[in-house]
């Protein structure tokens, strides 16, 4: 039995299985020699209540990790169940969800003592510390917390280099629940933390203030061999939001898996200048590597609203990703966004003819298109919000907000129903499946994107009798 005092870190319900990485970065910087690090995922267990008992008696604090949306209603939930059963017990909220509302959730609920904002690693490990020696927390420079009855924000940790961290202790989780979950084995990594760019949709430059570190290429060889040995993946899930950041970088990583012999496939992310900027070489090599999937986004087919968004691409870069990939046989994914406000007919009409284009290309190339909701933290939230747009007023009311599936309030129904028939029928008509079964409808759904054909949808109720198919975007 350990004697070790325990840091239980909790990740709520979610609809995707990737690895928990925000706890595995906190719990892989705490001293295991003083501290266990439990870590339970209610994605992967099934009774989390019972687990979280056998492990409070002698635990020196809770905590979660929060993005915005319905994870938050099971994070309260869970939160103040752990109150309940423990009064005393610190419970630390940390996440994308408190780095941009630091002292709401603490306000609003007298179960949340302590917020993360910002790059979690230092700071928590730092916050833990404290919290064992009883030393008072207005130092600890990331967090917010409560005060008697005053909320106090402490100032914000600068953003630290990622190879300032060791390696990431993925024995925190059972990595072989997470690849049968996936379906394959698949491993989540993350090599980076910010983003330089601007976008004015995004929340990346409001939380890292368009700061940007990585891991050195020779060290993620070293990361990647010791994994690829000890767990046997076969496919690489990067969870970067600018991956190809550095030409340079991404040229020596490639080299370090080709040398190495880490025979798998890659996916990442990728900007279109940044595609564009890459030589035909480092292509190659990308390909040779492994590289199966890029995701690009795109988000309007107009290049003025791409320079109202300031996104900082133009189309012909897009068109200059897709061509190399088309080449090499690289599936790409490239996300579209409709419904911002003051969105014009033109601007859409732009979007879907690029969209058709893209898809044109190559049945490996997928165009998931998105509605516009007001995210917090992005510049024309910011804006919306000056005009008169309410955002939700709590964090309960948080918990409610869809930012992926839903149409936001500048979609009219009209819109939203075309939009709807039209994803359906680029799926059809354009995706990878070939039944021949499905031949004549795929045809016919072709036809139907060509000429914006979507009344009398029978393609659509014959699919949906002969076998449900998930064909949405």
């Amino acid at each position: 039995m350990s004697s070790r005092k325990k840091i239980i870190l909790y990740n709520p319900k979610t609809v995707f299985f990737d690895m928990p990485l925000a706890l595995l970065a906190i719990g892989s910087v705490i001293d295991q020699k003083k501290y266990e690090v439990i870590i339970i995922d209610a994605r992967v267990e099934e009774n989390v209540v019972e687990l979280i008992k056998q492990h409070i008696h002698n635990a020196i604090c809770f905590g979660v990790t929060i993005i915005t949306g319905a994870p938050i209603k099971d994070g309260l939930y869970i939160s103040q169940k752990v109150k309940q059963l423990n009064p005393d017990l610190p419970v630390i909220w940390g996440g994308w969800h408190t780095s941009l509302f630091p002292a709401q959730p603490i306000e609003d609920h007298s179960f949340i003592d302590i917020t993360v904002y910002g790059q979690g690693e230092e700071t928590f490990k730092e916050l833990v510390d404290h919290l064992v020696e009883g030393i008072p927390l207005d130092n600890v420079k990331g967090i917010a917390y409560r005060n008697n009855e005053n909320v106090v924000k402490n100032p914000t940790r600068p953003l630290l280099a990622m190879d300032s961290f060791g390696r990431i202790n993925y024995d925190l989780i059972n990595v072989e629940r997470y690849f049968e979950k996936k379906g394959k084995r698949q491993f989540d990594y993350i090599s980076s933390t910010g983003c330089y760019f601007r976008c004015a949709f995004c929340a990346d430059p409001f939380v890292y203030e368009r700061n940007y570190t990585a891991i050195p290429a020779a060290k993620m060889g070293d990361d990647l061999e010791y994994y690829y040995q000890k767990y046997k993946f076969s496919d690489l899930n990067f969870q970067d939001e600018t991956f190809f950041t550095y030409a340079n970088r991404i040229e020596e990583f490639t080299k370090e898996l080709i040398s190495r012999k880490i025979n798998i496939s890659w996916v990442a992310t990728m900007r279109a200048d940044q595609g564009e900027r890459l030589t035909y070489k480092i292509w190659k090599l990308c390909k040779q590597s492994g590289l199966r999937r890029l995701l690009i986004g795109v988000e309007s087919g107009s290049q003025e609203m791409l320079d109202w968004m300031k996104k900082d691409i133009k189309l012909s870069q897009v068109f200059f990703c897709a061509e190399k990939c088309n080449e090499l046989d690289i599936s790409v994914i490239f996300p579209f966004i409709v419904g911002f406000p003051s969105e014009t007919d033109e601007s859409v009409a732009d979007t879907i003819k690029v969209i058709k284009n893209l898809r044109s290309h190559s049945p490996n190339f997928d165009t998931p298109i998105f509605y516009f909701n007001p995210y917090p933290g992005s510049a024309i939230t910011e804006e919306v919000v000056n005009n008169g747009y309410e955002l939700p007023s709590s964090t309960e009311e948080w918990g409610d907000f869809d930012y992926i599936g839903s149409s936001g309030p500048w979609v009219s129904r009209e819109k939203e129903n075309f939009f709807e028939a039209f994803k359906f029928y680029l799926k059809l008509g354009y995706g990878r499946k070939r039944e021949v079964l499905f031949y004549p409808l795929r045809i016919l759904a072709q036809w139907r994107c060509n000429n914006d054909q979507y009344k009398f949808p029978i393609e659509k109720f014959i699919i949906e009798k002969i076998r449900p198919m998930q064909l949405s975007s």
